[in-house]
């Protein structure tokens, strides 16, 4: 029903600095039409000179369903899904997939 994403964030200044991770999916072949890069989690991430930390985020089933008006209720269609993590959706850094299985 969940499945975690983690990633490592350095900084490598000279100088304490804050950043904001967010976390984007994408779901590469829908069934019906949905946006190109949902956002679906983000956080702040305080780090001294250096230092890394690493950030964790949780998805839960519905962050990659849609809902589906003929049956009123929300869907996970099997395939492969985009994980995308960035500053911003236009500034994606880091990418990986998960493939949801049909359910028995």
């Amino acid at each position: 029903d969940s499945v975690t994403v983690q990633l490592t964030v350095k900084n490598s200044g000279d100088r304490a600095g804050d950043e904001v991770v967010q976390l984007y999916v994408q779901d590469v072949k829908a069934s019906v039409e949905r946006e190109v890069k949902a956002l679906k989690g983000f956080q702040r991430v305080s780090l001294k000179p250096k230092e890394s930390k690493i950030v964790s985020f949780k998805l839960h089933k519905k962050a990659l369903s849609f809902y589906d008006a003929e049956s009123k209720k929300w869907v996970v269609e099997p395939g492969q899904f985009n994980i995308l993590i960035g500053r911003s959706s236009r500034d994606i850094r880091l990418q990986g997939k998960l493939f949801v299985k049909n359910s028995p």
